[in-house]
């Protein structure tokens, strides 16, 4: 591909590029696209394969076809860009969808990341298809019937500081040296048991955390700390609203608007293990003070491979979030 971003011959791989680090708003140089295919997400289907949805910015939304493997995409001539922050939302939200809506009439798909677009035709993409055909079919074949799941766990009545000093014996040490002292050592005194609250508050979490990943283990395929990001932050919200709960109220530090965040986990798991998945979580949910958030199942925006890998495309990441 050449500097001016026009096709120099190379084949349908160095043309698949993903626009989602493009700066927004005015002064941002827009790459120029004469035709390309915007990509929701790769399927496994049949010749005749057709999804009746909108797309992003309600694009008709078509599915195209090599070797059993198919492309979910809309036809555009440029990228998605705007200074609008509820705009890109809505289009997130709507590439978000139409993943959703193909993972449930096709089964388990790949993702593509937001505004990851292909140069040219249909033709374009075809051959796209059919040059990655094997580590695409390696990928769809690996994640079949496999979705993702979205684990939270709330402290929403925090263990208060008298019970943690019950039980441990250092912190009651320190309580009772602390009313026996003067004023300057007493200071000393509550700074080393403040500490020592933090490392049992911290040591707790972690302890649950790391219980709670084993037990999860044994039921998933895969088990992951969820990290905070933008996108993930839109998936959480989306999943609250599917699921009701309202979605990820937490904030950055862990703290969520009626409790403090003491895990966020997210797994990949055969659809037929979320019965014992939803077990285990049950038995969490039964300590007293702990809440427990699961949503899914999700495509598996977490646990998409990567495609391509020449180092010649923006991104060629089948992202996990849009």
């Amino acid at each position: 591909m050449s500097s001016d971003g026009t096709n120099d011959g190379d084949g349908a791989a160095e043309r698949l590029e993903a626009f989602d680090e493009q700066p927004a708003g005015e002064g941002a140089e827009t790459p120029a696209i004469d035709e390309g295919r915007y990509l929701y997400c790769i399927v496994r289907t049949d010749e005749d394969a057709s999804l009746e949805t909108t797309g992003v910015d309600g694009e008709p939304v078509s599915v195209i076809v090599e070797d059993g493997i198919g492309a979910v995409v809309h036809a555009c001539e440029g990228i998605y860009d705007s200074a609008d922050l509820a705009q890109i939302r809505r289009w997130l939200v709507r590439h978000q969808t139409v993943v959703d809506e193909a993972g449930q009439a096709f089964g388990t798909p790949i993702p593509f990341q937001f505004d990851t677009i292909l140069r040219g035709d249909d033709a374009a993409v075809r051959e796209w298809l059919h040059e990655e055909r094997d580590t695409l079919e390696q990928a769809l074949s690996g994640l079949a019937d496999h979705w993702e799941y979205r684990v939270e766990v709330v402290e929403v009545d925090p263990i208060s500081d008298e019970a943690l000093i019950e039980r441990d014996e250092r912190l009651r040490e320190l309580d009772e040296q602390i009313g026996g002292s003067e004023e300057g050592t007493a200071f000393l005194l509550e700074k080393k048991f403040d500490q020592r609250l933090t490392e049992i508050r911290a040591a707790r979490r972690e302890s649950l955390t790391a219980d709670l990943e084993e037990r999860l283990a044994a039921e998933a395929r895969e088990v992951h700390a969820l990290e905070r990001s933008p996108s993930a932050k839109l998936s959480d919200e989306m999943a609250g609203s599917e699921s009701g709960s309202g979605g990820d109220s937490s904030d950055e530090s862990g703290e969520s608007g009626d409790g403090e965040t003491l895990c966020r986990l997210t797994l990949l798991a055969h659809e037929d293990d979320e019965g014992a998945i939803g077990s285990i979580l049950d038995d969490v949910a039964a300590h007293e003070g702990l809440e427990v958030r699961f949503t899914g199942p999700w495509p598996p925006y977490t646990f998409a491979p990567e495609l391509g890998g020449d180092g010649n495309a923006a991104d060629e990441r089948a992202n996990p979030q849009p």
